[in-house]
């Protein structure tokens, strides 16, 4: 299982020197199993430049999956080139909706006058699957669906492929439940020995104290959640908008030094964009 990370940046899109490090583009990511299958996780803004990627590699099937439905994880699926390409294949994955709600909801992005390009107008083949199950399978990689505590809900997920597991827990509030979520002890369970974890941590503590509720974690929570959980690395997502990298780096560095105070082998850091992960390394 081969992970890249095509965008990191939570709620909106930013571009400029100070955030060059880390990268502007909103929620996409990329799994590459084993089998061969492309597994793209939200469409946010770096779905742009993973289209171009696999366009040129001449990649033409891919099997997507989301986490929810707010604008930042869905604002670049009309942008992703491969829809307007006849030769292409889109299997949609239906969690967390129930129904036709994918549809709606992609279609919707690209109805006027949000977009001057008409859903109907898409070219590639898209096939969605009926329903979104407690467990399934995408070639050699088990997939398995948690609900996120977040306004409007939403899963999270977590991957496993040859004992190896990736969970990814965008857009997950530990601090607060909202409805549909699940307490702390339920996410320390279901991240217990990953590999991988992949976790929002939008806010330092002050920040919290006037963004309770808003469906984002405080980085120094999810450090508590990889401790208790011990999980082997631990990647800080959905980098608030207004983070420059600078700011960013002195959040790992206080995660570091709380992990040596701790004696935790945790490898902690921020997750960039173009940053790839495989079980035992990260390029």
């Amino acid at each position: 299982m081969r992970i890249k990370c095509w965008g990191s940046r939570g709620s909106i899109p930013v571009s400029g020197a100070e955030y060059l490090k880390y990268g502007g583009d909103t929620t996409c990511m990329e799994i590459q199993a084993e089998s061969g299958e492309i597994i793209i996780v939200d469409a946010g803004t770096g779905i742009r430049r993973l289209g171009n990627h696999l366009m040129k590699k001449n990649i033409l099937k891919y099997h997507f999956i989301f986490t929810h439905a707010h604008w930042d994880h869905l604002i670049g699926f009309p942008f992703f080139k491969p829809l307007y390409s006849k030769d292409a294949e889109l299997h949609m994955h239906r969690c967390p909706f129930q129904k036709s709600f994918l549809e709606t909801m992609l279609s919707k992005v690209m109805t006027p006058p949000n977009f001057p390009v008409r859903y109907a107008d898409i070219r590639a083949k898209i096939e969605y699957e009926k329903a979104c199950p407690s467990r399934f399978q995408i070639g050699s990689v088990s997939v398995i669906p948690i609900p996120i505590c977040h306004p409007n809900s939403g899963s999270g997920y977590m991957f496993i492929e040859n004992d190896s597991k990736f969970v990814f827990l965008t857009d997950n509030e530990l601090g607060y439940i909202h409805p549909g979520g699940l307490t702390f002890d339920a996410y320390r369970q279901f991240c217990e020995g990953a590999d991988l974890l992949i976790h929002d941590a939008e806010y330092t503590p002050e920040e919290y104290q006037t963004t309770i509720e808003w469906g984002h974690s405080v980085y120094t929570d999810v450090l508590n959640l990889g401790v208790q959980a011990g999980v082997k690395r631990l990647g800080l997502f959905h980098i608030n908008q207004e983070r420059t990298d600078m700011q960013m780096d002195a959040i790992v560095a206080d995660c570091n030094c709380r992990l040596h105070e701790q004696g935790s082998s945790i490898t902690c850091f921020a997750v960039a964009k173009d940053m790839v992960f495989e079980t035992n390394r990260i390029y």
